[in-house]
């Protein structure tokens, strides 16, 4: 079988954001931290949440047995391919100490193995899995965009390159990622793919020193917390902790957001993480991604092409944050390349009193993190393409064209990502007569 990968970034070798080396975004044409082979998780913080229901929920597709079964198997090839072989397993006993007071001030805690890579380190794996791709005659073609996916109306024949070259082949699976979610969702439009609205995730990035997470960080390497807001009644999650770690930005085709992410050995003395509001919309208007983008447009023109920072203090105190305040903060920012401004000025009141409803509630659980020097970044958004109506090979309604991953709406988080890429090729493998088992397919 003759495997094609084409990728709109560039190869992992060439992927080198200036603002490294220069601190600040250069906007390059292609942003190279979120196009390229990887994706956007090689340079984020390489976290692995080792579980099927965080980051999507696998028992839609396959039964629990099997769920974990393909989870373990991905875990397996990220450490085959120079991933950390530590495991960080959660201790029982703090872990229950700590639901227990975070139940008592209405907060849900989930907790589950995790898998820490880093930043550095994950280059490292996505190269040599790249290689070992190579070494089973997967040909990649790089800096080239996909214009379109060709159809009969029933069933994928291939690809339109920007170029207006045309690719034909047997199946097609769309992995656009988050930076392709908006091309893709055109596409379901145009080619009649059963799909639905996803919610959007919007909110900010929080940074503090890192003694205050450290409390939580010593029990769960990556605390996630679920909130019900009290007055909107709204879900707002955390995301992403990044002990030690460096608040980073992601540039898009019409706005910039804010992440993060943490060295292995390289760390900072504030740890950072992402506050999310999930937005669902219904009536008149479904369209939840373009409504979080229009607002990441917003905060972006506000900012002046650049993420907004401003103090916790200042926001509460209703007044715009300057380099001043914040030079004279207890928090250092990590990220400098962005504009002291009011959040208050680029969001909705309803994120803003979601966020802070949120952090006061969380620092019942987590002191001081409702300091007045905590720095807040706007904006970060988790935007997904339409979700994607796919069987249980992640097929849609054309046949043999295949979507999987969060540019697909079905995962937010690598494992979960991964593990659809695993069952729409092993879909494949099935059509063309072999048998998928963890270790390799075999002929029937």
């Amino acid at each position: 079988m003759d495997i094609l990968l084409i990728e709109q970034g560039p190869d992992i070798d060439n992927r080198h954001c200036p603002m490294m080396r220069l601190g600040r975004c250069t906007y390059c044409k292609i942003c190279h931290v979120t196009h390229g082979f990887g994706g956007a998780g090689v340079f984020s913080d390489g976290k692995l949440d080792i579980t099927p229901y965080v980051g999507g929920n696998l028992e839609e597709f396959v039964s629990q047995d099997e769920a974990w079964k393909i989870v373990r198997y991905v875990d397996e090839v990220f450490v085959k391919h120079g991933g950390d072989t530590k495991l960080i397993v959660p201790d029982p006993e703090k872990v229950a100490e700590l639901k227990k007071k975070a139940a008592a001030a209405g907060i849900d805690f989930l907790e589950f193995p995790v898998r820490h890579l880093g930043t550095e380190n994950s280059v490292r794996v996505i190269t040599n899995l790249k290689r070992t791709l190579k070494r089973m005659g997967v040909k990649i073609m790089f800096n080239t965009k996909v214009k379109g996916i060709k159809t009969d109306g029933e069933t994928a024949k291939g690809v339109v390159l920007e170029n207006n070259k045309e690719i034909d082949s047997d199946y097609v699976v769309v992995a656009p990622g988050r930076s392709g979610a908006k091309w893709f969702s055109q596409e379901i439009k145009r080619l009649g793919v059963e799909a639905e609205h996803n919610p959007v995730d919007l909110g900010l990035r929080v940074e503090v020193p890192k003694v205050v997470l450290e409390p939580v960080t010593e029990i769960v390497w990556d605390p996630k917390f679920h909130i019900m807001t009290k007055t909107y009644d709204d879900f707002v999650r955390t995301f992403c902790v990044n002990h030690g770690g460096y608040v980073i930005n992601e540039v898009y085709e019409d706005f910039v957001s804010v992440n993060g992410h943490t060295m292995k050995d390289n760390k900072s003395e504030n740890s950072n993480f992402a506050l999310l509001v999930r937005v669902k919309l219904t009536e008149p208007v479904q369209d939840a991604a373009e409504y979080g983008r229009a607002i990441a447009r917003s905060v972006t023109n506000i900012g002046g092409g650049k993420p907004i920072i401003q103090r916790l203090g200042d926001l509460l105190n209703g007044r715009r944050s300057t380099w001043s305040r914040i030079r004279r903060s207890y928090v250092r920012p990590t990220l400098r390349d962005v504009t002291p401004g009011d959040i208050a000025m680029a969001m909705p009141y309803r994120f803003v009193t979601d966020i802070v409803e949120s952090i006061e509630r969380l620092d019942y659980v987590i002191p001081g993190v409702a300091a007045d020097s905590t720095l807040l970044y706007a904006i970060e958004i988790k935007e997904y393409s339409m979700r994607v109506k796919v069987n249980q090979g992640m097929e849609t309604n054309i046949k043999n064209l295949y979507a999987v991953g969060d540019g697909a709406g079905i995962s937010r988080n690598i494992v979960i990502a991964a593990s659809t890429g695993i069952l729409a090729a092993r879909s494949i493998l099935e059509k063309e007569g072999y048998v998928w088992e963890p270790n390799l397919p075999k002929r029937n």
